[in-house]
């Protein structure tokens, strides 16, 4: 187990103190919570009424200069984040925030996934985390039998429990959000992502921290991508994205047409069939990698930071279509590529947890309001990529 790990389970009272966000409102501040601190903040939390967003939770932290808005309902996952400047979100041609009991995974071929999907980030798992298709386990009588799997796997549309907020009691007193996701069934999958999304007051940079954890007496095979979604106005005609590049792939034959300008992204195009690209990132001394999405005029952007060592793939879904039908880019690490998992665990992307081991991982977020701040972390990618040149695959990876 990592020592982010350790850390998020040791942390407890005696070092935070705890809020519950109980009752379909809710609302704590700094004033209350930290008396006399520097900078005021809050959480509150609401209950949305009304079409397919009826009952759906809402949980938005406020550091002073940043706003993050989570959704428990839809596990844990991050709706948008506004700050410097800089806007976290996209254009969804899905206007509510809906309630997973609307959304049917089977649908369209296993691409009901796509009637939730509106968030900047969200995540991809627990027990698969790509494309649909079928895929072999073993049943409830020992058996190989064949199963569908749905788009993206199950995690965004489970909702979260032990939501609570807890601040720690010393400087820099830093606001911390957690919940606990179950991915559980009879002959199945015992699996538990607990989270937690983390901001100082005044900040505007924040960190995702998670762990998931094999609660079954078999070993059991996961997955997690972590589907960060970005649109107008960071996404614009000339924006472009920066990492650390050891070998780009292709996903398929449509992506390797535009493979000459990856990092490259067009204004709105209608009927843009999305491009996607596999991506293995280089590290620096320190095990981490960074990748940066900025505007044309390199005067805003946002940078995530990660080990490679908790998600070694890296994926860029381009999807520049018109706005009425989503204008998006996706920075996506993850433990694998998207594919289908059968195909994933051809190509050993797909780990194993033993019964009762675990799995963490941390994703810091920075919003860059000035170019100066861009500028910085274009430094930092340049200097790990340093002279080490990227291989750029021609032709997608086979599969069956």
């Amino acid at each position: 187990m990592s020592d982010l790990a350790v850390a998020l389970l040791a942390l407890g009272l005696q070092d935070a103190q705890r809020h519950a966000l109980d009752g379909p409102a809710a609302r704590v501040s700094g004033r209350e919570a930290t008396p006399g601190g520097p900078v005021e903040w809050s959480v509150t939390k609401e209950t949305l009424s009304g079409g397919k967003q009826e009952g759906v939770e809402i949980v938005t932290i406020d550091t002073g200069r940043m706003r993050i808005v989570v959704s428990p309902t839809r596990g844990m996952g991050i709706l948008a984040v506004s700050g410097a400047g800089v806007r976290l979100a996209w254009d969804s041609p899905v206007k509510e925030v809906v309630h997973p009991k609307f959304v049917n995974l089977g649908a369209r071929g296993g691409l009901g996934w796509l009637d939730g999907f509106n968030e900047w980030m969200c995540r991809c798992g627990l027990e698969w985390s790509g494309h649909p298709g079928t895929d072999t386990f073993t049943n409830n009588v020992g058996e190989e039998a064949t199963m569908d799997l749905t788009l993206h796997g199950k995690i965004a549309n489970l909702p979260a429990s032990e939501v609570a907020l807890f601040v720690d009691r010393k400087p820099p007193r830093t606001i911390r959000l957690r919940g606990r996701v179950d991915e559980r069934m009879f002959y199945g999958p015992k699996l538990e992502l607990r989270t937690e999304i983390a901001a100082d007051p005044g900040a505007t940079t924040f960190r995702i921290s998670d762990l998931v954890t094999n609660r079954g007496a078999q070993e059991q095979e996961f997955q997690v991508i972590y589907h960060a979604n970005f649109g107008a106005p960071l996404l614009e005609a000339g924006a472009r994205v920066e990492i650390p590049v050891e070998r780009v792939t292709p996903f398929n034959k449509r992506a390797a047409e535009g493979q000459a300008a990856w990092t490259e992204y067009a204004g709105p195009v209608a009927g843009f069939v999305e491009q996607v690209y596999q991506v293995r990132p280089l590290a620096g001394k320190d095990g981490r990698t960074t990748a940066l999405l900025r505007n044309r005029a390199g005067d805003r952007g946002c940078s995530m930071a990660w080990s490679l060592k908790e998600l070694p793939y890296f994926t860029l879904w381009k999807n520049t279509a018109a706005v009425e039908d989503g204008y998006v880019t996706g920075l996506e690490p993850g433990t694998s590529f998207p594919s289908n998992r059968k195909n994933e665990r051809r190509h050993g992307r797909v780990p194993k947890l033993g019964p009762g081991a675990a799995w963490s991982a941390s994703i810091e977020v920075e919003l860059l309001g000035t170019a100066h701040d861009v500028a910085a972390v274009s430094r930092r990618v340049a200097a790990i990529q340093g002279d080490r040149k990227p291989v750029v695959d021609p032709e997608p990876e086979k599969r069956e």
